[in-house]
């Protein structure tokens, strides 16, 4: 028994300050999740899509069209938490298909040309709403 001590490991302590971001200029989500969480100084954003922030409907285009979107919108939840693509560390790329790497890279490339952040690229059976890719990354102030 750890008595009064609150120091036992079996006692649940309380989440950590969390601050949800809804970015205007990004897409509403498409699901039960926000655009990111900012944790103290680490932002964490959920995976985005090519999609239209006013419609909110897959914009037409090839895989540069979408990756540049789909960028654009990690922009806006960046600039909401008063970052930008300097402060991104860790970037996720899940692609449709494997073959379209070096297209996206070229667009990737415009997005993070000086602090380019730890990355992973996995090709996935299929993506939301028919995209050809999607990404989510985490930033730090």
């Amino acid at each position: 028994s750890c008595g009064s001590n609150n120091d036992c490991p079996m006692t649940p302590r309380p989440p950590s300050s969390r601050r949800r971001i809804y970015a205007s200029g990004a897409p509403a989500a498409i699901g039960p999740y926000c655009h990111g969480v900012l944790v103290g100084d680490t932002l964490y954003i959920s995976g985005q899509i090519a999609l239209d922030p006013k419609s909110g409907e897959m914009i037409e285009g090839d895989i540069q069209e979408e990756t540049a979107r789909t960028l654009d919108n990690i922009a806006a939840v960046l600039r909401e938490a008063q970052m930008d693509f300097d402060h991104v560390v860790q970037v996720t790329v899940f692609l449709r298909d494997m073959d379209d790497y070096a297209l996206v890279n070229e667009v990737y490339a415009r997005y993070f040309s000086e602090a380019t952040p730890a990355r992973e690229a996995l090709e996935v059976g299929k993506l939301p709403r028919g995209a050809r890719v999607e990404v989510s990354c985490i930033a730090v102030r």
